[in-house]
């Protein structure tokens, strides 16, 4: 161990807006666990998660039981990626939660993509079949719909993205 005090990377963005792809890249750069909310969800309930009612049931069960094992390895000096959407203020509550368990450091990227690139990309990593879900446009829409950037009031040191160009 570096001596460095453990970080909790969170993520905020919409849909196929790159949070997963800059969590594996923190990741590897900080040497820190890798937690993919979509990796779990698929490998535990793939086949039964077909509406947005069972990815909501679903992502509630596997947040309480993640969150000891998160707070645990926090406590235990290691940095955490969590590539959990922290997409509504309740979710964003959660890992607060999962931060005052803990003495760690943390850091919440907020991706600033527009809808239109997100909707391309999304429509490109369908094609590519290279995610484990394939939301379609009314998905990405009807979650978009709920997805609020958080306020200074949620106490969360935040570091915002903003695609080039």
């Amino acid at each position: 161990m570096s001596g460095r005090s453990p970080v909790l990377h969170l993520f905020c963005g919409k849909m196929a807006s790159g949070k997963s792809t800059l969590a594996a890249s923190l990741a590897r750069a900080d040497c820190a666990v890798l937690i993919a909310e979509d990796q779990w969800l698929s490998s535990l309930f793939g086949p039964e998660m077909s509406t947005a009612q069972d990815y909501l049931r679903f992502a509630s069960r596997l947040r309480s039981r993640m969150a000891p094992h998160v707070v645990s390895l926090l406590n235990a000096g290691v940095s955490v990626v969590l590539d959990f959407p922290a997409n509504t203020a309740e979710t964003r509550a959660w890992m607060r939660g999962i931060l005052d368990q803990t003495g760690a450091a943390h850091q919440l990227h907020v991706l600033a993509v527009p809808d239109d690139l997100c909707m391309a990309r999304l429509r490109q990593r369908n094609a590519d079949g290279s995610h484990p879900f394939a939301p379609t446009e009314a998905q990405f829409r009807r979650f978009s719909a709920h997805y609020s950037e958080p306020t200074a009031e949620e106490g969360f040191d935040i570091l915002r993205h903003v695609p080039e160009g």
